[in-house]
């Protein structure tokens, strides 16, 4: 399947008020994962091995890194069709406010669009952790002759709530959807799915927030729907329930999450650090691309590691690095104990010569002799010597300036400084 005709468009997400305080400072899309990358690598390195090389990435709030990142990571040669270029929300003559939806974000895009010579329009979302090969949905948007094709995966009743649900027969149209429907209403949604899901409780259709339409059909829906600012809400509903429209379910069967909040971003990258992670960080063919940085090797001294996922550039003493992620260029004191924890890792490098030199620079990282349990670490903060952090399921939601608890789960916020002694969650 040739993808040099297809556009894709990354929704970058609102406020991401939902993985606050991470999105306190960027996007986000610009969050970091798994150590070395961030959140929008993951569907522009998905596109890239799809061949898809044409790419918006639609944005309007703190998108000041992002534009870094994707400047310093994705630059194609001259002679190269491909780019990756940002669309922040502007005021035009046509349109003075932000956007307001997911829908709404592609319409004011559309001008940026149309001056492309392209067959399909393929969105995707910018907070969800796949590999997925898009040649595979674009071949099936095409002989289906869909004009609207919605990737999908099969859940159980428990998470059915938290999605777009449809009804699909065996061919693979989308008879019915319904966003976000009540565990009342349920069981009216079931679709025939193989028996390999049904004996998982698996009986629902639904849709992972990623869709292609031909050429054409994104205007024809918008000039239909005027008022209309959200995919899930209101486009693709009123898509479905038109007969001269053809919509169509494509079944991905892979490893697929959204990371849709605290919980989520936190569960999805201690993952990783499992014998065999259903998101594969080690595949020949797939790569996971990002800005590339030449860091040194890292360096342990005793510590001992089990289930641990280490990034380049880092200079570990700890005691004991268990079922975490540690971010690049980190530094671990002594005797610390890291245990359920996303160490997110250092900017830059802090010289000896810069520290004997100017007394009041703080040497960012983790102090010595601390324990340090089922907390997320932010980038460039400062944790001193003799330090308990433990988070745990039964501790209520707080703010302070520099740490946040939300879901169980500790959040040591960006450039934070704990000093000595200090205990959270106990």
């Amino acid at each position: 399947m040739n993808t040099n005709r297809t556009l894709a468009i990354i929704l970058g997400g609102g406020r991401g008020s939902r993985l606050y305080p991470l999105t306190k400072d960027r996007s986000k899309p610009a969050v970091p994962i798994a150590g070395k990358f961030r959140l929008i690598d993951i569907p522009i390195s998905n596109c890239l091995n799809s061949g898809i090389k044409r790419m918006y990435v639609l944005t309007q709030f703190n998108s000041a890194s992002l534009n870094k990142h994707i400047k310093n990571a994705y630059a194609f040669d001259k002679f190269s069709e491909g780019f990756v270029d940002i669309l922040a929300a502007e005021q035009t003559r046509h349109h003075s406010d932000w956007f307001q939806g997911t829908a709404d974000a592609v319409k004011k895009s559309v001008a940026h669009l149309e001056i492309h010579d392209y067959d399909d329009i393929l969105i995707l979302s910018g907070d969800q952790l796949y590999q997925m090969d898009f040649t595979k949905i674009m071949k099936f948007h095409k002989e289906k002759n869909a004009d609207l094709t919605v990737a999908t995966i099969p859940v159980v009743a428990n998470d059915a709530t938290a999605f777009g649900i449809m009804k699909t027969n065996r061919e693979g149209i989308i008879e019915d959807f319904v966003e976000k429907p009540p565990l009342e209403e349920l069981p009216k949604w079931k679709s025939q799915l193989p028996e390999e899901y049904t004996s998982q409780g698996k009986d629902y259709v639904a849709s992972m927030g990623i869709y292609v339409f031909s050429k054409g059909i994104l205007s024809k829906l918008f000039d239909e729907k005027p008022e209309a600012t959200d995919f899930g809400k209101e486009i693709i509903p009123y898509a479905v329930s038109e007969s001269n429209y053809t919509t169509t379910s494509f079944p991905f069967g892979g490893y697929w999450t959204d990371i849709g909040n605290i919980s989520s971003f936190f569960e999805a990258n201690l993952k990783l650090t499992e014998y065999l992670p259903e998101f594969n960080l080690y595949d020949n063919v797939n790569n996971i691309y990002t800005n590339s940085r030449m860091l040194s090797p890292t360096k342990c001294f005793g510590t001992k590691m089990n289930h641990a996922l280490i990034s380049e550039g880092c200079i570990i003493h700890a005691a004991s690095i268990t079922k975490s992620v540690v971010g690049i260029r980190s530094r671990i004191g002594k005797g610390t104990i890291i245990d359920e924890c996303y160490v997110m890792g250092i900017d830059y490098y802090q010289t000896l010569k810069d520290l004997e030199t100017n007394p009041e620079i703080e040497l960012l990282g983790i102090g010595d002799d601390c324990t340090i349990r089922k907390t997320i670490i932010d980038k460039n903060a400062k944790i001193g010597n003799n330090c308990t952090i433990i988070g745990d399921d039964s501790l209520a939601d707080i703010e302070t300036d520099q740490y946040c608890i939300k879901q169980g789960i500790i959040i040591v916020n960006k450039n934070a400084r704990i000093p000595d002694n200090t205990k959270i969650g106990l």
